[in-house]
């Protein structure tokens, strides 16, 4: 398998290095996006339109460029190396995923192309007070009255959903509690009477979202796929996220060791710099390691979205790779804070910061606990160690060439 990129990916991973390095490469810029009133800047936004990011995953036919996983992969290792705030994840990845697949050619090629455009962000409403990570758990419902549709229900954590221009509100119109089928999306206007929310920041300097929603009339054309056929295009947008935050990760990950690396080198002890310890060595060497296995995993995930043959298969892969990544962010965070000693968890130092993100995306689109349930479950899942020995060998060879670099 050519893991290349061709000329074209490389020049979009070119351009976007490039434009974050701009943006975010002096931190102290992030701290005055995050203080915008929507915690993100909307003339980055403008920039991000300008050069075809927002319409990237897109069909041609629909406003967009033709990208695809690779495309992302791409796009999410560069925001998650410069810590970008805006709502890309939530507008672009997983609103996008749903979007793509609504059946409405018409509406979906006016969406994507304000979405393309930049006057348009979305947000998926996908968890609620008592669901975790079980996208069937949905309590909310939709009941018809006459024409319309009436939503009763809350919904939490919405990531940027306190901004968004339109949501993604998943609700029952049939079945029980966690039946998969019964679930149906809607696109809601948050300012339609009923809908209620209340906006907070996160942990890791983005934004979220509660909604609370009692009464809100809806009508068939505010229906985004089929009526009770909404969890696996919920599903499938949702592995398309995730996906996308395995590479975040790996790029945050590969930020952060490199910070790391770079203070051993300059931070002395003794008179000589605490890099030139053994014991220091070793531990730098794990943490490449760690990012090297969460890089392979990574890949493997986003190779998987380019084929929708088996859906099975697939999310095997994207399980097996978040149950990596989750392990590897909490080992590179937490050495990373250990070698940088009091300096890392200062708000005015980068390297909490990258903290604080990796451990949002271990617990964003299920935690290890929930990955590792789901490869369990399913028959046809590797053992548990299995599940990252394709990643050992690589990994095992990166550790050797740091050693010898050394």
């Amino acid at each position: 398998m050519d893991f290349d990129l061709s000329d074209e990916q490389r020049m979009l991973k070119d351009s976007v290095d490039r434009l974050v390095e701009d943006l975010y490469g002096d931190f102290e810029r992030r701290q005055g996006y995050r203080a915008a009133p929507e915690g993100w800047s909307r003339a980055i936004w403008a920039q991000l339109a300008g050069l075809g990011l927002l319409g990237l995953p897109f069909a041609e036919a629909d406003g967009g460029l033709g990208g695809g996983p690779i495309e992302l992969m791409t796009v999410m290792e560069a925001f998650g190396r410069g810590l970008v705030v805006e709502p890309y994840l939530a507008t672009v990845v997983f609103g996008g995923a749903v979007l793509r697949q609504d059946a409405r050619a018409e509406r979906r090629t006016a969406l994507v192309e304000r979405i393309a455009e930049g006057d348009l962000t979305l947000a998926v409403a996908a968890t609620e007070p008592r669901s975790r990570y079980d996208l069937a758990d949905v309590a909310s419902t939709a009941k018809r009255h006459g024409d319309r549709w009436v939503v009763q229900g809350e919904k939490h954590l919405v990531l940027h959903g306190d901004s968004a221009g339109l949501l993604v509100v998943p609700a029952r119109t049939s079945g029980r509690a966690r039946d998969r089928h019964g679930i149906t999306l809607f696109a809601v206007d948050p300012a339609a009477p009923g809908l209620l929310r209340r906006g907070y920041a996160t942990q890791d300097g983005l934004r979220a979202a509660d909604l609370l929603m009692r009464g809100v009339e809806l009508c068939d054309a505010d229906v985004l796929g089929p009526v009770g056929g909404g969890w696996d295009i919920l599903e499938d947008a949702a592995d398309a996220a995730t996906a996308a935050v395995c590479s975040e990760a790996v790029g945050a990950m590969e930020a952060l060791q490199k910070l790391t690396v770079d203070y051993l080198k300059t931070r002395k002890q003794f008179g000589v710099a605490i890099g030139s310890f053994q014991a220091i060595q070793h531990r730098a060497a794990e943490m490449m390691i760690a990012v090297e296995q969460a890089r392979s995993m990574a890949l493997y995930a986003t190779m998987m979205m380019r084929h929708d043959e088996d859906r099975a298969e697939r999310r095997n892969a994207i399980a097996a790779a978040k149950l990596q990544i989750n392990r590897s962010a909490r080992f590179v965070g937490q050495e990373a804070v250990q070698l940088h000693g009091g300096v890392g968890m200062t708000m005015e130092y980068r390297a909490g910061h990258y903290f604080k993100r990796l451990s949002m995306i271990e617990l964003q689109f299920g935690d290890s606990n929930h990955h590792l349930s789901r490869l369990v479950a399913s028959q046809d899942a590797p053992p548990a160690p299995a599940v990252v020995a394709a990643s050992e060998t690589l990994s095992t060879r990166a550790s050797r060439a740091y050693i010898d670099a050394r």
